[in-house]
This record gives C-alpha cells, sequence and structure tokens, in this order.
C-alpha cells in the first residue's frame, strides 16, 4: 500500500557547505517543493542594496524595519526542474542576490530580529502540509522544530571556500581565494552568534559532512532515511 505521508524535511548548514545541492536533488526525487531560505533572506538584503538602506558595513536597521511591509517574497513557477526562481515584488531577483555586493549584506541583515519574524512566519505558511524539502540555518531548529527529518551539513572551511571561490571566478575573475575564505569566516561567525535563530546542529538533526561524502552518497543517504521514516 502506498504512503501517501508528506513530510517535512529541514537542511541546516553553514555557507557553501552543499546544503542546497542536497536539498534540490532530494526534492527533485521525491517530488516535493523545494524551498531556498538562504535566498530569502538574500532577497530582503537585495531590497535593503536598491533602496540604499546602509552605509558600508552597517544597515539603516530602523528604515529598513519601517519599509518591511514593502517586501514581498514568493517563489515564482519552476524554471527547470525543481529550480523556483524568487521574486521580490514580483519581479525575479534569482541572478542580482547571488553577487558579493549582497553576500555582503546577507548576514547583517539575518540578525534583525523584525526580519527573522516575517520570513519564519512566510516560511511555515510555505510548508503547513508538507511535502517539502526547507534548508536554511534555522529550520530544524526554530522554523519547523517538529519536522518529521532533519539533516545538518558541514564540511571544513577550506572545503567550502574552495567551492565557493570556484563559483565566484566565473563572474569575478579578479576574487582570490583568501578573500571568499574571510568572508565565510565572517559569515560562520555571525550565523554562529546571532541571539536569535543561530545556527546550530538541532539534538535530533543527522550529521552530514560534505567534505567526506559525494553528493551521490549524500543523497541515497538522505533517500534511505525518508524511506525508513515512511515506512513507519
Amino acid at each position: 500500500m502506498q504512503n501517501d505521508r508528506k513530510l517535512i524535511i529541514a537542511i541546516d548548514g553553514y555557507a557553501s557547505s552543499g546544503k542546497s545541492t542536497l536539498a534540490k536533488a532530494l526534492a527533485d526525487v521525491l517530488g516535493y517543493v523545494f524551498i531556498d531560505t538562504g535566498a530569502m533572506y538574500r532577497g530582503v538584503a537585495y531590497f535593503v542594496y536598491i533602496n540604499g538602506l546602509y552605509t558600508d558595513d552597517s544597515i539603516h536597521f530602523e528604515k529598513l524595519i519601517k519599509r518591511l511591509d514593502e517586501v514581498h517574497l514568493t517563489f515564482g513557477e519552476p524554471i527547470e526542474g525543481n529550480d523556483r526562481p524568487l521574486l521580490l515584488n514580483g519581479v525575479n531577483i534569482n541572478e542580482p542576490i547571488r553577487n558579493s555586493e549582497i553576500s555582503a549584506l546577507v548576514s547583517l541583515v539575518a540578525v534583525i530580529p523584525e526580519v527573522r519574524t516575517k520570513l519564519v512566519d512566510l516560511q511555515r505558511q510555505m510548508g503547513t502540509h508538507g511535502g517539502i524539502v526547507m534548508d536554511g540555518r534555522d529550520i530544524g531548529t526554530v522554523v519547523f522544530p517538529q519536522a518529521d527529518l532533519k539533516i545538518f551539513v558541514t564540511a571544513d572551511l577550506d572545503i567550502r571556500a574552495h567551492r565557493r571561490f570556484i563559483e565566484m571566478q566565473k563572474n569575478l575573475p579578479d576574487i582570490t581565494f583568501e578573500a571568499v575564505k574571510a568572508n565565510l569566516a565572517s559569515r560562520d561567525e555571525i550565523d554562529t552568534t546571532r541571539s536569535i535563530g543561530p545556527l546550530k546542529q538541532a539534538e535530533d538533526a543527522v550529521l552530514f559532512d560534505t567534505g567526506l561524502l559525494t553528493r551521490e552518497t549524500q543523497l541515497e543517504k538522505a533517500l534511505t532515511l525518508v524511506h525508513q521514516l515512511l515506512a513507519q
């Protein structure tokens, strides 16, 4: 007899650890909806950027908070496979949210309590009926502490920096490995020490070290966990 149960799967982890790659692949195989919550925080950072709500390394918190009602984030229909574009007020912003300026702002935006409250509420609405794979920093600890399956993804900083360096070189040929590594180290510090929704492994999460596991092995291991749950 087929099990029609729709799971909530939470995948948390460090920047450039490979959590989105795993989440997308898992959602594709299961026919679930993939929700990239990191992109949502980048969407708010993009709003900050295009509206000049920052100075150097500081966000104009009060101005942003007053304008949060102007930030409407949704995911559009899949373009390819299960890859849904992030829309800010109806406009596809998938490409610009990946540039270095937004990367520098996103962790600063993510520590603002009002931003986190807004996005966590939205993320919970998206996952109400299950059948989702959601990745981020606090999905298994804050957004869906009751998630059916929690996976925490990590990898050595040098491995993660190398991945991001290769990725960024395509559009930024002058970028250096040292700069990329420093940015990731800074994001790790902010993500793990913020007072609200810090990045940490949930007690019942399964640890995946993507520096030791191939993509194929990660997916196989995750699918095994899913099938075990559905067999219960």
